[in-house]
């Protein structure tokens, strides 16, 4: 997130990079703490994929526009992930108490 944060900083200018690199630094420290780091690989994953095969298709210019799709698509199916690993997780320990608990009869 810190990196994010410098590169829009890049992006819109000089004087705003310190407050961008803030910014980026805090979120990833905020949604590390929460336990969000599934979700940032994943958007990690979609942004080099992403800027890959635009730079292949279109070139170099947009490379940036790939990566943007590419962190979009990489969030979505993030989410999409750690739900169904939130579900599943609770269907295992479901089965696990039905059966302690029956196992006391």
């Amino acid at each position: 997130m810190g990196t994010v944060g410098a590169l829009i900083g890049l992006t819109l200018g000089g004087e705003l990079m310190p407050v961008a690199i803030v910014v980026g630094i805090v979120l990833g420290i905020v949604i590390g703490f929460l336990g969000g780091r599934r979700f940032l690989i994943s958007i990690m994953i979609g942004t080099v994929l992403g800027g890959a095969l635009a730079w292949m298709l279109a070139g170099v210019d947009r490379i940036w526009v790939g990566a943007g799709a590419g962190a979009a698509m990489g969030g979505f199916l993030g989410v999409q992930i750690s739900m169904l690993l939130d579900v599943r997780a609770a269907k295992k320990a479901a089965s696990e108490q039905g059966e302690a608990s029956s196992s006391y009869r």
